[in-house]
């Protein structure tokens, strides 16, 4: 976080939209009631580097990343955290998620995603033969 104590009132949470993964997020994180709205992004996208031209674009494509409306950048477990403290029906787990506690299990959340999101765009299997059509594969229940 670029502000220490800086309230945030709008998240901006770039992601990639070629990640099933990222792409199913996105559509879950619009699905829940919202108490900081968010404004999802593709990642390195002509909107994305409009909006934060000091931004790392490429970064964005690598790590889970939200930025406040005034300038607090929240990168891996703490953009994760912060994502969940954004929504209603979430925000007390991300409290306890931000807590010495409840921290190992965000990160632990985080790796894991990560490290599925880098099988599946390695071409994971989506079909019997184990290969992406165009390689892309669908992440199970995103909206088609």
């Amino acid at each position: 976080m670029s502000r220490t104590g800086t309230p945030v009132h709008r998240l901006t949470v770039p992601y990639d939209a070629d990640c099933p993964l990222c792409v199913h997020l996105r559509h879950w994180l619009l699905r829940q009631r919202q108490l900081v709205p968010l404004d999802l992004v593709p990642a390195a996208s002509q909107e994305a580097r409009r909006r934060f031209p000091g931004l790392d674009h490429a970064a964005t494509l690598k790590e889970i990343t939200a930025i406040g409306d005034r300038g607090q950048i929240y990168t891996s477990t703490s953009a994760w955290i912060v994502c969940l403290w954004a929504l209603a029906d979430h925000r007390p787990k991300a409290r306890w998620l931000a807590t010495p506690a409840g921290r190992p299990v965000a990160r632990a959340t985080v790796l894991a995603a990560a490290k599925w999101r880098e099988a599946i765009k390695a071409g994971g299997p989506a079909r019997e033969d184990g290969r992406c059509e165009d390689g892309r594969c669908e992440a199970p229940g995103a909206p088609g």
